[in-house]
């Protein structure tokens, strides 16, 4: 969702992409999965001129272990949501942030021994 916000000290508001609420509750309902199975601890958002950006991390030091990005100029090419790993490998990408998203629920599902 585009939205119009003034960056402190400018007089001309910028446009700035960041994530719908319908989006962030997807998003946030994996992290709580996540974190309820002790793989996540801690996550940041970023709302960027071209990119918004939802980082997990499994330690808050480190650097992220997934990023979730939104690109809306990608959407008519492979898709505004992608997946990228802590090398900066895209892992997935799509238009539909479920079906991006799990790749990820699958970490979740674990044999029993």
């Amino acid at each position: 969702m585009n939205s119009l916000t003034p960056f402190p000290g400018h007089g001309q508001p910028q446009d700035v992409v960041a994530f719908h609420r319908t989006e962030l509750n997807v998003i946030l309902s994996l992290y709580g999965r996540m974190v309820a199975a002790g793989e996540w601890r801690d996550y940041g958002i970023s709302s960027l001129r071209d990119v918004a950006v939802f980082s997990v991390f499994r330690r808050t030091a480190e650097t992220p272990l997934y990023r979730i990005e939104k690109r809306p100029k990608l959407r008519a090419r492979q898709g505004e949501y992608a997946l990228i790993g802590t090398e900066g490998q895209v892992l997935k990408r799509g238009h539909d942030l479920k079906a991006v998203l799990r790749l990820l629920d699958r970490k979740l599902i674990r044999p029993v021994d």
